[in-house]
């Protein structure tokens, strides 16, 4: 082990994923004196913050909506830098463009009062003052479980997160409304049941159903409302400006290797095998895989042992995604695009039921264009343009095979959804569609879930996967862990984890194996599971 500023030696830490958590707590613990080893199974950094290559353009194929920019500014800060020397950031004008059909448009934008005279106009005096009132009980979820839950560690249920707040907080506590439903919740602020529709939305960015999701979830849309930043590049370049800061540290990457079974030595982790033989020596590892690759047996049988299993029933939803440059016509994109189903409900019934939606509600991110109110192609000779599309699915990848028809009848209804409300793709159109299948191929033992665990019912969110495992010296990191999906909220599971090690490592420190008066021999700690 080398020497490390600030202590005598660092720990050997190995981290399986160069996901946004992995990546986040590979520049934390190297910035803190670690020896730290990333094992990558692709040959690129961001786990699904990825590029693919369609008509000789790269289309970002991963996440593209960046938020909580304050997370990555502290993770530069940490490591001496800043965010703005790696990548250029510009803040979003619109949030995002949604629209109901051809005549029923809304646009959000930074400026909450914008916001709020375009619902005004939009559904009118009463929208524009739930708006309000949404926007007030939103901010203050998010106020009451930044600290405690966003970035604090992990609980089993709200209770202990209640009791750390205080007795004197109960009014903040019960602001949480965990055992109350999103969309009733919603009816409570819009009566146009677009408006609860648009909001309701937001469940879906963790992968959930909004009509089962607790009235918690409101908290994603002042997430938003505090910002959505656009990055030269994508968020791919976010993950490659982490890597490059994290190898700045010390960091070394073992690109293109495969983990192919974590080390138990004596009930704790002593490493990693790597398919091709070779082992990455490490006294602590961090899994930045989802936690149903470790409980699959991905990483071998002890290492299975680590963490619970997950029913399949509550897998997040999965999607259909099409990474196309292609020629657009009729409706006037922004950056984020969202074209609503006329059956919500119908919808999500589908995929209930294991099926797309016949009728889905789409996403479209137009990569080429800012996010200001009039965002025109940049000239240039080709007319087409780079652009993600998305429709929720079921996380059936591994017991469900999307035959050609069945991937052509999805296309047709992603298109007539686009038709409905002015917006016609070329046809054809050079693309690549990312099918479950697909995601449980790049994300073993998911099913193609994207997000790990459903935010169903009142607990979901407690019963995500924590940092600590049940073999010392194994923890956990990335979208499919605590505290929730989504670019930060990754990154958050990093730094989480990276904060445990380090309390679990002076812990051990503090009471390290000693004989006492009486000659007794005090039993070392050993690092117990939370998970």
């Amino acid at each position: 082990m080398r020497a490390a500023q600030g202590r005598a030696v660092g720990e050997r830490i190995a981290i399986i994923g160069a996901g946004m958590g992995g990546l986040a707590s590979a520049a934390m613990l190297a910035a803190r004196g670690h020896d730290v080893t990333v094992i990558e199974k692709e040959q690129w950094v961001g786990g699904k913050a990825r590029t693919v290559a369609v008509d000789g353009q790269a289309i970002e194929a991963g996440p593209t909506v960046f938020t909580m920019r304050d997370v990555f500014d502290q993770i530069f800060h940490t490591c001496g830098a800043r965010l703005e020397d790696y990548i250029s950031v510009r803040r979003a004008e619109v949030i995002a463009r949604h629209a109901w059909d051809d005549a029923e448009r809304l646009d959000l934008f930074a400026d909450p009062v914008r916001s709020e005279e375009a619902i005004g106009d939009f559904a009118g005096a009463d929208a524009a003052a739930g708006y309000r009132a949404f926007r007030k009980e939103a901010r203050r979820i998010y106020e009451v479980l930044d600290e405690p839950f966003l970035r604090g560690d992990k609980s089993s249920t709200p209770l202990p997160m209640m009791w750390r707040m205080g007795l004197h907080r109960i009014g903040d506590a019960m602001a949480m409304r965990p055992f109350d439903n999103l969309w009733k919740a919603l009816g409570e602020h819009f009566a146009d049941p677009r408006l609860q529709q648009l909001y309701g939305r937001y469940a879906t960015y963790c992968g959930s159903d909004p009509f089962q999701s607790p009235a918690t979830l409101m908290l994603i849309a002042h997430t938003e409302a505090r910002g959505v930043w656009l990055i030269d590049g994508g968020i791919s370049a976010l993950a490659n400006a982490l890597r490059a800061l994290a190898e700045k540290k010390g960091v070394r990457f073992l690109s293109g290797s495969n983990a192919a079974q974590i080390l138990i030595e004596e009930r704790r982790v002593g490493g990693i095998r790597l398919t091709s033989g070779d082992t990455v020596p490490a006294s602590i590892v961090i899994s930045n895989a989802d936690p149903a690759a470790l409980a699959g047996g991905k990483f071998g049988e002890h290492a299975a042992q680590s963490v619970p299993k997950m029913p399949e029933s509550k897998r997040s939803l999965s999607a259909l995604v099409w990474f196309a440059h292609a020629e657009t016509a009729g409706f006037d994109l922004s950056h984020h695009n969202v074209f609503f189903s006329p059956d919500y409900a119908g919808e999500f019934a589908d995929i209930g039921a294991g099926r797309p939606p016949s009728d889905p509600t789409v996403y479209l991110c137009a990569q080429d264009r800012s996010a200001s109110e009039r965002a025109p192609l940049p000239a240039r000779e080709n007319a087409r343009e780079r652009i993600q599309i998305i429709v929720n699915a079921p996380a059936n990848g591994d017991t469900h095979h999307y035959s050609a028809e069945e991937i052509e009848t999805c296309t047709l209804a992603m298109r007539s959804s686009l038709r409905r409300c002015g917006l016609t793709l070329e046809d054809p159109m050079p693309h690549e569609l990312a099918t479950p299948e697909t995601w449980e191929e790049l994300f073993p033992a998911t099913g193609g879930a994207l997000y790990g665990r459903a935010s169903h019912g009142w607990a979901a969110s407690f019963q995500r996967q924590g940092p600590k495992t049940k073999i010392p010296g194994l923890y956990c990191a990335g979208g499919a862990t605590h505290p929730a999906a989504g670019v930060p909220m990754a990154a958050l599971s990093g730094l989480l984890a990276a904060r445990t090690i380090e309390r679990d490592l002076a812990s051990m420190r503090r009471f390290h194996r000693a004989a006492t008066p009486g000659g007794t021999l005090m039993r070392s700690a050993k690092t117990g599971s939370t998970g």
